[in-house]
């Protein structure tokens, strides 16, 4: 299941998220690859402990926490903090999986990454290359969004990153654990949480079919929910 959110920021918080990532000092994005990333990636990454990397990383944190279709589709038990790249011109990542446990580096947990999420936070009027491809089931999926736009997809997927051929591209990147694990429960659930608003605009809240699927959907999610 992969889900576009958009406008996850406002123009005022890419504009001030851009302007505080511009004047961050990036190092080489393989410093923190491991040998298999490092022979696929070329491009500058964003120290995590830094000062701009935290403070961007929790404007995006708190704006994805208010955002209904996010929490909706990836039902989040814990949120990755925000990793940041950029991607000049002749820079790419090549075809990779993301690495199925990482850590947090505040409490040095072991997490599963059950989601991947990407950020824009470039115009893609601004740069040529640089889209985000994923394969799935249905084929291949080109993506280069608005800046302030995001993605969701599985992170077992299979995705790479075109080469870079005018302009800079610059995201942030980061992985959830969900409360549901499997990506096909999630999607049911996402769909029938659409279909209980749709159902509530046009019955009322309170219609026997409203809460006869909302006790469905509670129902499955106590099932399925890992806490």
């Amino acid at each position: 299941m992969m889900i576009q959110i958009p406008d996850v920021l406002t123009p005022d918080e890419v504009a001030h998220c851009r302007a505080v990532l511009d004047a961050a000092e990036w190092i080489d994005g393989n410093a923190t690859s491991g040998f298999q990333a490092a022979a696929a990636k070329t491009n500058q990454q964003l120290p995590q402990d830094g000062a701009a990397a935290r403070e961007v990383g929790a404007i995006i944190i708190q704006a994805l926490q208010a955002n209904p279709l996010f929490v909706s589709a990836a039902l989040p038990r814990t949120i990755l903090p925000p990793l940041f790249n950029r991607y000049g011109v002749g820079m790419g990542f090549a075809d990779h999986v993301d690495n199925a446990i990482r850590r947090d580096p505040s409490t040095g947990q072991p997490l599963r990454t059950d989601l991947s999420i990407t950020v824009f936070l470039s115009q893609p009027e601004d740069y040529d290359g640089g889209e985000l491809v994923v394969e799935d089931a249905y084929g291949s999926h080109l993506v280069k969004l608005e800046a302030g736009a995001a993605i969701l997809y599985p992170a077992s997927s299979l995705h790479h990153v075109t080469l870079v051929t005018r302009g800079v591209r610059t995201a942030s990147f980061f992985w959830i654990q969900s409360l549901v694990r499997d990506d096909a429960r999630r999607a049911l659930l996402l769909d029938m949480d659409v279909a209980i608003q749709r159902l509530s605009s046009a019955v009322g809240v309170a219609d026997p079919s409203v809460l006869s699927l909302t006790g469905t959907y509670h129902n499955l999610l106590r099932m399925w929910a890992e806490v």
